[in-house]
């Protein structure tokens, strides 16, 4: 049985910094593609990053490129979202995603086969 669970989010001001993380288990991890997700209260489900598993190639969703990154690492089943500078429009649930049957990074959630429960991020003013 795959299993993602994410951890990290909390409580932040606007400004700071903060790593999501999403330790996965009843999958060889270094095989998928991985990615996260977030939605604002209100507000429909966002792509936010993906990383495959070929030569950690990744993708940043534009809006927040200059801000996010992505990485994995393989040997601990994990990835992470590094958010610098957040800001008011970052708070939301992050999920994580995980999808069996493609090798690069999707940008919408139809390819992904199995969800974390999400972690809450708030940003404050």
């Amino acid at each position: 049985q795959v299993l993602l669970v994410e951890s990290g989010g909390e409580l932040v001001q606007t400004g700071g910094s903060l790593r999501l993380s999403c330790a996965a288990s009843g999958v060889t991890f270094n095989t998928y593609v991985m990615a996260w997700f977030r939605q604002a209260p209100g507000k429909e489900l966002e792509y936010v990053a993906a990383i495959a598993d070929v030569d950690d190639d990744s993708h940043v969703r534009d809006s927040v490129k200059d801000r996010f990154a992505i990485s994995r690492d393989n040997a601990k089943n994990t990835i992470y979202l590094q958010m610098n500078r957040v800001k008011s429009e970052d708070t939301g649930v992050y999920l994580c995603a995980l999808a069996l049957r493609t090798r690069v990074p999707r940008t919408t959630p139809g390819p992904y086969d199995y969800w974390g429960q999400g972690t809450q991020v708030t940003v404050s003013s």
